[in-house]
């Protein structure tokens, strides 16, 4: 998954996803007082979006050069809220402790032996931020032997409970149905959800 990957998937629709902001992201977001929010794996960039129209200042990563004009172009009412920046945050970790919020939707993590990409999504929240990990129900979501992709050698939201140190206070991590319909072409009606605060 790739951003040659990502960008060919853009491009085989003029709008992959619907444009509205994730509803886990609303649910557990809203009442939070905006401030430094860090987007992983931005997309088209309907939660960045609805972050910035709510006060956040946004910073929203993708690997996709596609997606990220897309999500400039749907934006243009919130210039100087949102930076939409290309980059692999795995590989070149987001600055520590810089966001009150990292929100990470839907975005596929691979394990690594030493959890360096995950340690540095999680570093990147500031002392009293949050840590709001969603993904899908893994009993939804079969393997693809034919593209090497298998579901279980991806990061799943409990899983980044059990590593977090005792300078997090976990807050959610549970499975609950989604609150909207699942994209086209898929049968998710589960999300896993992981919302952590970082006390120090």
């Amino acid at each position: 998954m790739d951003a040659q990957f990502w960008d060919e998937r853009y491009q085989s629709h003029d709008q992959l996803f619907s444009g509205e902001p994730n509803g886990v992201l609303v649910a557990e977001v809203s009442e939070l007082a905006p401030g430094q929010a860090l987007d992983v794996g931005c997309g088209e960039g309907a939660d960045a979006l609805w972050l910035a129209r709510r006060g956040w200042q946004v910073t929203a990563v993708d690997i996709s050069r596609v997606a990220l004009q897309r999500a400039a172009a749907a934006g243009t009412d919130v210039d100087g809220r949102v930076a939409w920046k290309y980059g692999d945050l795995t590989t070149a970790p987001p600055p520590p402790g810089a966001f009150d919020l990292v929100s990470v939707q839907y975005f596929p993590l691979l394990r690594q032996a030493g959890h360096d990409g995950l340690r540095g999504l999680l570093a990147a929240v500031a002392p009293g931020g949050t840590l709001l990990f969603v993904g899908h129900d893994l009993a939804e979501v079969p393997p693809r032997p034919e593209d090497g992709f298998e579901p279980s050698d991806y990061y799943q939201p409990s899983e980044i409970a059990a590593l977090l140190a005792d300078d997090w206070t976990v807050l959610v991590d549970e499975t609950r149905a989604r609150s909207a319909p699942a994209p086209a072409g898929t049968h998710h009606t589960h999300d896993t959800v992981l919302r952590a605060r970082r006390l120090r």
